[in-house]
């Protein structure tokens, strides 16, 4: 009797003081990692906007863009549509594999990446026949600065959604919340990657 006191004495004293790191939180390290690395992105992107606004707003050039110089609006309004469209698909995607449906998950990833691939495809097209390059004053300068860092984490999305996808096709992926992180953590930077587009888009295009 009194060695098993001893015992539960001793293993009391191993549970003592604070948990383990991150098994205080609610919210897994996964996610939490994801959410304070796009706060650190959300800064560099503020960074761009303020310089961008410096150059339109303190500079005052008398037009924006300055002649000649023209945007296609359109196609980028395109563009909005099939990036917007894409957070739908990776949101199908998570929701797919949260009730089984391994086919759904599938191919809201496939359609998710096509669509992103579209995306940056017509944005490299555009750069092509924009004419004018990022030496052409500041507005060129701070025009490729903008929607190149976007065009980046659009890249870095894709790579995310690669490897999401090659493990999807390999099965595994599962309906328990901790057996889905790896579409769910690419799925929030997705979403993050389609917010900043419309701000950039509304920003540069059409401001």
């Amino acid at each position: 009797m009194e060695s098993a006191t001893v015992a539960l004495g001793h293993a009391h004293e191993e549970h003592h003081g604070p948990p383990e790191a991150n098994e205080s939180s609610r919210i897994d390290r996964q996610t939490l990692g994801i959410l304070l690395f796009i706060v650190s992105e959300v800064m560099l992107f503020g960074a761009f906007f303020a310089s961008y606004f410096f150059l339109r707003v303190v500079v005052d050039p008398p037009a924006w863009p300055p002649h000649p110089y023209e945007l296609p609006v359109s196609v980028a309004l395109i563009n909005t549509c099939i990036l917007v469209s894409s957070s739908f698909t990776i949101h199908y995607a998570l929701e797919a594999i949260r009730r089984g449906n391994r086919a759904g998950l599938k191919l809201g990833l496939v359609l998710t990446w096509l669509l992103g691939a579209t995306f940056l495809f017509i944005q490299v097209n555009e750069y092509v026949h924009l004419g004018f390059s990022a030496r052409d004053l500041g507005f060129g300068s701070i025009f490729y600065s903008l929607t190149g860092l976007h065009g980046a984490h659009v890249f870095v999305g894709l790579l995310l959604l690669s490897f999401a996808t090659i493990r999807a096709f390999r099965g595994h992926f599962g309906t328990e919340e901790k057996d889905h992180l790896g579409v769910e953590v690419p799925g929030i930077y997705w979403h993050f990657v389609d917010v900043m587009w419309i701000i950039v888009f509304l920003t540069v295009y059409v401001l």
